[in-house]
């Protein structure tokens, strides 16, 4: 007897370049020809996912990823290109440290991206926190941007984004891998951890920047592990659990892609073997 083929969801969590791996993992899922029935995204698991979403494939997000990371050239000269944002845009001239997050993931994502989560192929929802609620605030419809870009905002490097009246910085400190968020909408969650342990500067002390992107990693890290051994949430769990080993990469080594991809290689095997038992357990 044939089982029914499981409906998948995807869950990609947050952690600056390291979340670069979560390109690696959707190759292997585009390998199996799955299609998930939903995706969620943190911070930069929200950029990936929402890339996914919109129709790419894995192939097709690293191609533009290496674009973007591989030469500082190319990077400067997409943000200072042809798109109709001037550069000051970027800057928040009240706190000029800090950049305006809206403007910053309009210039870096594909011009062609869908405008609205309703134009997406895979209905897709971004995990933010609300700053002052200091709660977790999912947007799943509306404009699609300025959800990302409030996934992403990070504290003293991007500005906080105004959203549906609320006031919204990075999704990681609520939900770092939301795979929660996918409960009742699948039968099967792959869910994808980067966190990974905190990069070692050469023993060096960290400047201030260097220590707060730190300590929100250490947060993630927490929360994860928190989420992932709770015994209320043991129902709950994702089915398949990806953890590519990039926790030597510091949240701003972009340029450190190919680095990157290489190691995420062994998590991107492992999700190979799982996937084939899931699917397997299909066939009676």
């Amino acid at each position: 007897m044939t089982r029914s083929v499981p409906h998948f969801g995807l869950a990609l969590g947050g952690g600056g370049a390291r979340g670069l791996a979560h390109i690696k993992i959707l190759q292997v899922i585009d390998e199996f020809g799955i299609k998930p029935r939903a995706i969620s995204g943190t911070s930069m698991g929200a950029l990936v996912g929402c890339l996914y979403a919109s129709g790419m494939s894995g192939l097709e997000i690293e191609d533009y990823a290496k674009d973007l990371f591989s030469k500082r050239t190319e990077l400067i000269k997409r943000l200072y290109g042809n798109r109709p944002n001037k550069w000051v845009s970027l800057i928040n001239l009240r706190t000029p440290s800090i950049l305006n997050a809206e403007a910053f993931f309009q210039m870096l994502m594909p011009e062609d991206l869908p405008e609205t989560f309703e134009d997406l192929k895979i209905p897709f929802h971004a995990i933010t926190t609300d700053f002052y609620t200091q709660e977790q605030y999912t947007v799943s419809k509306g404009k699609l941007i300025p959800a990302i870009a409030a996934s992403s905002a990070l504290p003293a490097l991007l500005k906080p984004v105004e959203l549906d009246e609320r006031v919204l910085i990075d999704g990681g400190f609520v939900n770092p891998v939301p795979f929660n968020i996918l409960n009742g909408k699948v039968d099967v969650t792959i869910a994808v951890d980067v966190t990974g342990e905190q990069a070692r500067l050469a023993g060096k002390v960290p400047n201030s920047i260097d220590a707060l992107i730190g300590c929100s990693q250490i947060l993630l890290r927490s929360l994860t592990n928190n989420m992932l051994q709770n015994n209320e949430l043991k129902n709950n769990q994702p089915l398949i659990l990806a953890q590519p080993r990039v926790g030597r990469y510091n949240v701003l080594d972009y340029f450190k892609i190919e680095d990157i991809f290489t190691h995420s290689e062994e998590a991107a095997d492992d999700l190979r073997r799982n996937l084939e038992q899931v699917l397997n357990q299909q066939v009676a």
